[in-house]
């Protein structure tokens, strides 16, 4: 595939905003403004549930801005953060003292791992990169590695003698795991948590669970039951992900009261957005949770066709995957930034190079499920590329 000199000079743009945002991808309002020649007409990169962001986007419309109390929640402070807890402690069944409301996950992942976590902490690989980016200096990371020759399915025995033998305080479990999608089984967390009940801190982070199901139900599956028995769980969870409001940052994790009242006592009381309080009002409303777990049910099912669609294509390789993005490795010789640049400058599509991600080695490159349509697009892109070859210019990381 052969690029003009004009689609080179985007490409090479693309790579210096790559590199100055780190381990994550640009945005693609910063893309747009940095590179308006540049035409993204499909995002994905970004992991959501298009149609709960229509669904909340249309309930906002009708209850902020037509009814003319988007003024009163930008004017005014919002409630306290177990203010907020207390309305989501009845849709979780979880006692409001054992919910901690975030600014956003990544704002709960530091805070958790900041202050509770002292001597050494386990994480798997590949996974999301926070995690051992905000570990405190001092502290210890072992990595468990996920094997490549094994689908980088997590081996629950191996795990467990990892972490005996480690002895660590605090360990790291995002299911299903990003970027491979893998997912662990509810039987098998409680095996885990009942056999771990030593350790002091166990982080699940179920930030993509609700796209996740177990046989042929697509009943929504999580382990939050399980902090009523044990005070060592701290369970996470990302509401961007299911409803594409990052802009908002709105996340919550159940925990241990006492640990939720640590952080409330060292600077988190007063953390959240009113933006962020109306969600998460509108969240634990049983109407509205009726017309979301329609489209949950949908977007599951569509998602799961899409992965079997790219599973199709001659120079790629779909892993098995629960979320609602798919880890695929190039198998035709193609380089992972090769294919990333001409699915974005060639087709308007923007996908993630995986070449930054600890314990992932090779040419791999993560993407997510958008609507019906946009995946449509999506595989005629991904064909279009993999059929007429390399480009010849990378990008850089997401």
């Amino acid at each position: 595939m052969r690029m003009s000199s004009k689609e080179q000079e985007i490409v090479q743009s693309i790579q210096e905003l790559s590199d100055q945002a780190g381990t994550h991808s640009p945005s693609i309002s910063t893309i747009t403004e940095k590179i308006p020649e540049l035409n993204i007409e499909v995002d994905a990169c970004f992991l959501s549930n298009p149609y709960a962001t229509d669904l909340f986007s249309r309930q906002m419309q009708e209850d902020l801005i037509q009814s003319g109390r988007l003024r009163e929640v930008l004017e005014f402070y919002p409630s306290q953060n177990q203010v907020v807890a207390e309305n989501l402690s009845h849709f979780l069944e979880v006692p409001k003292e054992k919910i901690f409301i975030g600014n956003g996950a990544t704002e709960i992942i530091q805070a958790v791992i900041h202050n509770f976590t002292r001597r050494k902490i386990v994480i798997n690989i590949p996974t999301f990169s926070p995690y051992y980016e905000f570990v405190p200096e001092g502290v210890e990371v072992v990595y468990n590695q996920l094997y490549h020759g094994e689908g980088f399915q997590f081996n629950l025995e191996r795990y467990i003698e990892l972490i005996e033998r480690e002895n660590p305080d605090t360990l790291v479990l995002i299911n299903p795991n990003n970027p491979s999608g893998c997912y662990i089984e509810l039987a098998d967390i409680e095996y885990l948590v009942n056999r771990l009940h030593w350790v002091d801190n166990i982080i699940i982070d179920e930030s993509f669970i609700h796209f996740a199901f177990e046989g042929q139900s697509t009943d929504l599956v999580s382990a939050t039951y399980l902090t009523e028995k044990f005070e060592n769980l701290v369970l996470m969870k990302s509401m961007s992900k299911d409803f594409g409001i990052a802009g908002i940052r709105a996340g919550y994790a159940v925990m241990d009261e006492n640990k939720v009242n640590d952080l409330l006592e060292n600077g988190y009381l007063w953390n959240l957005s009113g933006l962020a309080e109306y969600f998460f009002r509108l969240y634990s409303n049983p109407e509205f949770q009726k017309r979301y777990e329609k489209v949950r049910v949908r977007y599951l099912n569509e998602t799961q066709q899409f992965f079997a669609e790219l599973g199709k294509l001659s120079g790629l390789k779909a892993y098995p995957s629960k979320a609602n993005f798919v880890l695929v490795e190039l198998t035709n010789g193609m380089k992972a930034d090769d294919f990333t640049a001409g699915m974005l400058v060639k087709h308007g599509v923007y996908t993630r190079d995986c070449r930054d991600k600890i314990g992932l080695e090779g040419e791999f490159v993560r993407i997510a499920s958008r609507s019906w349509e946009e995946n449509k697009r999506i595989v005629n892109a991904a064909k279009d590329v993999l059929r007429t070859g390399n480009t010849g210019f990378g990008l850089g990381r997401n």
